[in-house]
């Protein structure tokens, strides 16, 4: 069998890249499925198991590093296309139908890049959770760490699978119309070994199928814009209200950072609402040199892929424990400055010291400072009893610009 096409027939590579590409989605449709309907499971349940956890994980890392796959398969395929003859329609006078089966070839052709690069874009913009099973990184160039390109991704892969699993649907239905109905060689031209097929005049490109696919994609993409898919997860989490509050320094900016260990892969979160209250005097060169109480909004964290199984109430508990505080001393210490206090997490109490540096120019403070914590001290994911799939350390950093209050 020849590895090239001639203007009758496809060569052996076309239709290798062509059922390999078949064997793959067609494995990727029900396997993602799978992973979101456990993933549904897991959201519903208080406390999941550690074993369910990571079936789940591995089903999705699964998806993905076939989704990777794909994407590669296709670009070679096109790029083995484009160097090719493609053998001409069997029936080039049903015109109709000829447009409607060029349409879905595009759709699938475009579908096959689009659809696994959306999807990988979604995992490199979010945080954590199911990492691609290869050793390049998990991270693409250009593509910020960012909770909105993920949301807008995420959607985006939603719609376009959509029209992937339509447009192939459709041409199978096409297919099996050719071989049952019709009783012609489309399909069996398709198939490996000597076929004999009737002799087609060469294929004229035309552009209408193409727009016509440019149309159905932007249709769809605009229907999810409709229903609201590409907004970012976790919209619906209930976030408490803190009220601004009064300090001898107060905070201009700053932020107030976790990481977590899942599965082996450091997820990064934010609080994006969070208030100090700080007295401090400077000139104090031993013992307590002043005073921090913070109240952290719980439901403000933003935690990549995960941010809505964090707030459960296995973990965070957002919907009873709105906020967290933590009340210390500020204390000199040899090489610094310690805040040495109590830290409150879904209502239980543990002594903690945060080690900090701080640099004051005039009236403007910076500091900087960091601790590890252990999730068990605070009830956080009992369910998950060792650290198979979420490490017990936790680790946490400040910092934060504040200026000293006008005195009266």
């Amino acid at each position: 069998m020849a590895l090239a096409n001639t203007a009758d027939r496809y060569g052996s590579l076309s239709k290798t890249f062509h059922w390999l590409t078949a064997l793959l989605i067609l494995t990727l449709f029900p396997l993602g499925l799978f992973a979101n309907n456990m993933a549904y499971e897991l959201q519903s349940m208080s406390a999941p198991a550690d074993d369910l956890v990571a079936r789940t994980a591995w089903l999705f890392s699964l998806h993905k590093t076939l989704g990777v796959t794909v994407f590669f398969v296709a670009l070679l395929r096109i790029l083995w296309a484009l160097n090719q003859p493609k053998p001409g329609l069997l029936h080039p006078d049903r015109k109709l139908e000829s447009l409607a089966a060029e349409t879905v070839h595009w759709l699938l052709y475009g579908s096959l890049v689009v659809v696994p690069l959306s999807g990988w874009i979604h995992h490199a913009a979010a945080s954590g959770f199911a990492p691609i099973w290869w050793p390049f990184g998990q991270t693409l160039p250009l593509v910020p760490k960012s909770e909105a390109v993920a949301a807008a991704m995420g959607g985006a892969h939603w719609v376009l699978t959509k029209v992937l699993g339509v447009a192939l649907l459709l041409h199978i239905a096409g297919a099996l119309k050719h071989h049952v109905i019709d009783k012609d060689a489309t399909l069996r031209r398709m198939w490996f070994g000597r076929t004999d097929v009737p002799r087609t005049s060469p294929e004229h490109k035309h552009a209408a199928p193409i727009t016509a696919a440019l149309a159905l994609w932007a249709l769809a993409l605009s229907g999810g814009a409709a229903l609201g898919v590409y907004a970012p997860h976790g919209d619906g989490i209930a976030v408490a209200e803190l009220e601004e509050v009064q300090s001898d320094w107060q905070v201009q900016d700053g932020t107030l950072a976790i990481t977590v260990t899942q599965l082996g892969s450091e997820v990064e979160g934010q609080f994006a609402d969070w208030t100090a209250v700080i007295s401090f005097d400077e000139t104090v060169e031993n013992g307590t040199a002043g005073a921090v109480e913070v109240t952290v909004a719980i439901g403000s964290l933003a935690l990549g892929s995960v941010t809505d199984q964090a707030m459960g109430p296995d973990f965070f508990n957002s919907a009873d424990f709105p906020t967290a505080t933590f009340t210390a001393d500020i204390v000199t210490v040899v090489d610094g400055y310690e805040a040495q206090g109590t830290l409150t997490i879904k209502g239980q109490s543990m002594p903690i010291t945060l080690p900090f540096g701080l640099s004051i120019d005039g009236d403007t403070a910076s500091m900087t400072g960091g601790l590890t914590l252990d999730r068990r001290s605070f009830g956080i994911g009992d369910n998950m009893a060792d650290e198979s799939s979420l490490a017990f350390a936790v680790t946490v950093d400040v910092n934060l610009t504040a200026l000293r209050a006008a005195s009266e």
